[in-house]
């Protein structure tokens, strides 16, 4: 065994240097990286270091023998049916991240009752001696369409980020029961939860509730059959849960086949009893520059109740990359 030497990468920046030895020796306790640290085995560009210390891309981490950890245990082989199922899930992926179109009745992560999920999925997209890839974003178990996956650790910082910094624009599409009045506007109803787990409901509330978070949808009606039901598209200005579904419900026209909100006014006879909201669109800067616009097509059962009710939804355009104005299309097809 000898003393080796190892870059930092760009997907590294600001990385802790404990969590960036637990990323490449992952069965190197902190107790023996705290001892290596304080005998000045490690070393970051010649300088003594803590296990907090932050790194720096192009940074030289001097790495001393490390006994039994040099090789972590290989990772067991993915599932080949869950990996083929989420292969067929994707409809964009670059060298940073993917986007899956997932669909209604898949949880995007386990929970009480649930033991199939996207997130145990995951191990299927690796690719060979690639980080483990990881959920960016959720949407709920009964919506369709976009979900978005990170390749790196260190690109899921930024794409989180980019969530949390409201540079992200979301777009859903509806079917609801009834006709909005406007037909157009903004929903500024603050929500707040009751109860914990899959058990919690959300609901509208005051202002001047103390548990009241902050919620606003766009809405637009794209086309109606009459005041019976609404194809709606929804862009949510803030993040909160089950938003959509208790806003759409709040201004009288619930989402059709939700099983959780809207009541039996949701469950009209003659249409597909799922919940009809899909994630259509969703436009991110992208890690590398530029930005990135992806468009999920229709689940099955809203392409059924649009063709009963008439609603024409068009193609569905490819994934595009858009750079300083231009754009080129990434290498996954639409559906």
């Amino acid at each position: 065994m000898t003393v080796t030497n190892r870059i930092v990468t760009e997907d590294e920046a600001d990385i802790r240097l404990d969590r960036w030895f637990r990323r490449h020796y992952p069965n190197l306790t902190q107790g023996a990286l705290q001892k290596l640290c304080r005998k000045g085995q490690i070393r970051v560009e010649g300088g003594r270091v803590q296990t907090n210390t932050r790194l720096i891309p192009g940074q030289s981490v001097r790495i001393p023998p490390l006994p039994d950890v040099d090789k972590p245990a290989p990772l067991p082989p993915p599932d080949p049916m869950l990996a083929r199922e989420i292969r067929k899930m994707v409809i964009y992926e670059d060298e940073h991240l993917l986007v899956l179109d997932k669909p209604s009745g898949l949880a995007t992560q386990g929970g009480p009752g649930i033991t199939k999920h996207v997130d145990m999925m995951l191990d299927g997209l690796r690719t060979e001696g690639g980080d483990r890839p990881r959920l960016v974003h959720r949407i709920d178990r009964d919506t369709s369409g976009i979900l978005l996956i990170a390749r790196t650790p260190g690109v899921a910082a930024k794409l989180a980020a980019a969530f949390r910094g409201r540079d992200v624009e979301k777009t859903y599409w509806a079917v609801v029961v009834g006709r909005p009045s406007p037909e157009s506007g903004i929903i500024d109803q603050p929500l707040a939860k009751i109860g914990a787990g899959g058990a919690a409901l959300v609901i509208a509330a005051s202002r001047d509730e103390e548990d009241a978070a902050s919620a606003k949808t766009e809405y637009e009606t794209l086309d109606a059959a009459g005041k019976k039901l609404s194809w709606l598209k929804l862009s949510p200005l803030t993040g909160r849960t089950h938003q959509l579904r208790v806003h759409t419900e709040s201004i009288g026209t619930p989402i059709l086949g939700d099983p959780r909100y809207g009541g039996k006014a949701a469950h009209p006879e003659g249409f597909i009893d799922r919940l009809h909201l899909h994630a259509r669109q969703l436009d991110i800067p992208h890690p590398a520059g530029g930005r990135l616009i992806v468009t999920a097509p229709l689940p099955p059962h809203m392409r059924e109740t649009f063709r009963t009710l008439g609603f024409v939804p068009g193609e569905t355009p490819a994934p595009k990359r858009v750079r300083g104005g231009s754009s080129s299309k990434g290498r996954g097809p639409a559906k």
